[in-house]
């Protein structure tokens, strides 16, 4: 089975996400902002014991949860979710149509030459097996497999994210926990207490931001990559199944249109012209 990397990177898209950077930015800007009108100081934020408990404890909690396997794809997962991925279905659309007139107009057989060139290896590799005569059972059957193999995989990594991010709160607590016992334990410097009370709260404040301002929003962000990319791959599907079956071209792009939210160009301009 073949493992297939997002479609983008074969264009070797590697843009940064922007949009990404400005939601980072915003929650550190709106944490900053609003201590400073409370008239808490930011120094108070610089806080290592705080540091230590939610970042060794949410490392802790990953590494209890995924097998050493899962965890080695992390810095590969960071790539995916900070880069700009560009699932264009209407391209691949056209490009199903395109061999679709080539096999309507010379065969299946004629594909072969055709097939070699295709950037969407997933396609290459369904009219591969269609020039291959194998039947369209076993195809859907090939193809459903990798498509659920490569979901899994996109959920699993999702999931690191998740466990992180609602472990965070829970060791913010436990942060705030460990200074409370701490600054209670020298009642003796009354001077000091304010100051020790406050500061156990910084592991709170880390653990309720990183865990639901970071970490799951980062999780539901690749999941939603993720199914962006599985629509693809669907489409792909009932694109090469409806090559073998010898459909007309323009039935497989309305079938296929019907399964995103596009039109086809063509159309789109009809309704602009209509107006």
């Amino acid at each position: 089975m073949r493992t297939y990397k997002a479609l983008s990177n074969s264009l070797g898209g590697i843009e940064m996400d922007l949009i990404l950077f400005l939601g980072i930015l915003l929650g550190i800007i709106s944490i900053t902002v609003g201590m400073v009108l409370k008239g808490a100081s930011i120094a108070v934020l610089i806080n290592p014991e705080a540091m230590l408990v939610i970042f060794v404890g949410i490392i802790a909690a990953v590494i209890n949860s995924y097998p050493v396997k899962e965890l080695k794809r992390v810095p590969k997962i960071l790539r995916v979710l900070v880069r700009k991925e560009s699932y264009d279905y209407e391209e691949a659309i056209q490009k199903i149509v395109e061999m679709s007139n080539i096999a309507r107009r010379d065969g299946l057989l004629a594909l072969e030459e055709h097939v070699k060139d295709l950037e969407n290896p997933f396609l290459q590799e369904g009219l591969e097996m269609v020039i291959d005569g194998i039947d369209a059972e076993q195809i859907r059957e090939i193809m459903e497999n990798e498509i659920d193999g490569i979901d899994q995989r996109h959920r699993s990594a999702a999931g690191i994210f998740k466990t992180a991010g609602t472990t965070s709160p829970t060791l913010g607590v436990l942060g705030a926990v460990i200074g409370l016992i701490g600054a209670l334990g020298n009642l003796n410097n009354i001077t000091a207490l304010g100051t020790s009370i406050s500061s156990a709260f910084v592991a709170t404040l880390f653990g309720i931001f990183f865990g639901y301002v970071l970490l799951i929003p980062f999780s539901s962000r690749l999941l939603s990559k993720s199914e962006q990319e599985i629509q693809l791959f669907n489409l792909v599907l009932e694109g090469v199944l409806s090559i073998q079956a010898g459909n007309p071209s323009n039935t497989i792009e309305k079938k296929l249109y019907s399964l995103i939210d596009l039109k086809p160009a063509n159309k789109e301009a009809d309704n602009h012209g209509e107006e």
